[in-house]
């Protein structure tokens, strides 16, 4: 079931009409059966893996919290995370790694057959199995207690909103939410219209359209041209940032409307300047999550200058990897690592490159620094999106050695300035005013004309059909 669809226009319509009128106790039942019918819609074979990963880290937080023995507690920590990382590594990673093992001994001179299953990625699968293995892993550390309430735990497991793309919620953000009674008010309603309306922009009018000129590029054989590279380049950065923003802006806009505060997601990044910005702004939960059970536990920036670089690398590498079962995720994460382990090493030397004194002059130095970081993250994204190590290496060949232009036609790149110019905008004023809904801070009046614009670009734009969001895949 797609956000974008008529079909959960009709059930979240069902549902928050339930809401309204339960109490607090069968809101929770409700949703949790509401939830386990929106993922079921994909394929309700996929329930057993969410109710698994559930009953298994119920369990073990239970009885890692009561055991008085660090050795118990350490045993059903171990079986949370390799129950959890075996379900995700089994249906997400076993053709990957059995086909690399082929490749590997077949260079070794070794003729190898390997065993490849015939599985479905199930939807979501990399989003709760991390966010369930938080649970246990936060009440192993002591900052948080496991709760008895198995509905009310299997809802924050399940929460449909934020369930099969995000973003990552923690238990001690999200859970006290669905113990507690939620207050409803009309601020947090026009809030949650706002950000579902912003949302369904972002995807249906933006990213829907830019899909057309990338998926047209990348779906195509060498020999490449480097103009048509570039610009799909240029907008699988604007496709992939308005899909998962889109989807990210639904589910926090569906919570507000039921009173729930879902964490944010992505926060302007194109306005980064360096690595560490971008992390900051891009993915936030599961640049937290790699930070706070990976980074950190193997030493952080606290053993030295060369321990901090492995474990950069290590990190980035992780999360590359967790993005999908592919050499050029990998690839893209050792980028990110060499990006950021770059800016830890030049930045001192910054610091005695005086910033201009001038207003002009530093608002010109800031838009540098944005351009030149923006074009290191869009070669980072075309790593991501090449289908191939060798379609990478052709499609790079051709913005250095072939740089005209065949498949894309200028008419097609303009059709789709629009939309993007509206989004650039929205967002300069965003970044100015350093607040993400400044637009229902607006006089009524300016209110109005701003939705007008969004209505009037959607209807032109707007690719209804329930396309897929770019992050089911992962």
């Amino acid at each position: 079931m797609l956000f974008n669809s008529f079909t959960f226009g009709i059930f979240f319509v069902v549902v928050y009409g339930l809401y309204l009128i339960l109490n607090h106790k069968w809101q929770n039942r409700m949703l949790f059966v509401a939830s386990y019918v929106f993922y079921g819609a994909w394929d309700w074979r996929f329930l057993s893996l969410i109710l698994f990963s559930t009953v298994l880290d119920y369990i073990c937080g239970i009885r890692i919290y009561e055991s008085q023995e660090n050795r118990k507690r350490k045993l059903f920590l171990t079986l949370s995370v390799f129950g959890n990382l075996s379900l995700l590594g089994f249906f997400k990673y076993f053709n990957f790694f059995a086909s690399s093992l082929q490749l590997l001994l077949n260079h070794c001179g070794l003729s190898v057959q390997p065993i490849l299953l015939d599985i479905i990625l199930p939807v979501g699968i990399s989003f709760y199995t991390f966010q369930t293995m938080s649970y246990t892993i936060d009440i192993y550390k002591g900052d948080f207690e496991p709760t008895r309430k198995f509905v009310d735990y299997a809802l924050y497991v399940a929460f449909f909103p934020q369930l099969v793309a995000g973003p990552i919620e923690r238990a001690r953000h999200l859970l006290p939410q669905i113990l507690a009674r939620r207050k409803l008010d009309l601020k947090k309603f026009y809030a949650g219209c706002h950000l579902i309306f912003w949302g369904l922009f972002l995807k249906m009018a933006i990213a829907d359209n830019l899909s057309r000129l990338v998926d047209r590029v990348f779906a195509s054989n060498a020999p490449y041209h480097g103009i048509d590279v570039l610009l799909a380049t240029y907008a699988f950065a604007f496709q992939i940032f308005c899909d998962f923003a889109g989807y990210s802006n639904i589910a926090r806009g569906l919570g507000k409307c039921m009173g729930f505060d879902i964490v944010v997601n992505f926060n302007l990044p194109y306005f980064s300047t360096n690595p560490r910005q971008f992390w900051q702004r891009w993915h936030i939960s599961l640049l937290n999550w790699l930070r706070d059970y990976i980074y950190i536990p193997l030493g952080g920036n606290r053993k030295g200058k060369l321990t901090t670089y492995r474990n950069i690398g290590i990190t980035m590498l992780l999360g590359g990897l967790w993005h999908g079962a592919a050499w050029t995720f990998i690839i893209w994460g050792a980028y990110h690592a060499v990006l950021t382990i770059t800016h830890r090493l030049v930045e001192p030397f910054f610091r005695f490159i005086a910033s201009p004194e001038a207003a002009i002059g530093r608002q010109i130095w800031f838009l540098a620094k944005v351009g030149i970081f923006f074009h290191l993250i869009c070669l980072g994204w075309l790593v991501f999106r090449a289908q191939s190590i060798e379609q990478l290496a052709a499609m790079c060949h051709a913005l250095i050695f072939n740089f005209n232009m065949s498949l894309l036609s200028l008419d097609a790149v303009l059709s789709v300035v629009p939309p993007v110019l509206l989004l650039c905008t929205v967002q300069i004023f965003q970044y100015q005013k350093n607040d993400l809904l400044f637009i229902l801070k607006q006089h009524w009046a300016v209110r109005t004309i701003i939705y007008l614009i969004m209505y009037g670009l959607f209807l032109s734009y707007g690719v209804v059909g329930g396309k897929e969001f770019i992050y089911f895949q992962f």
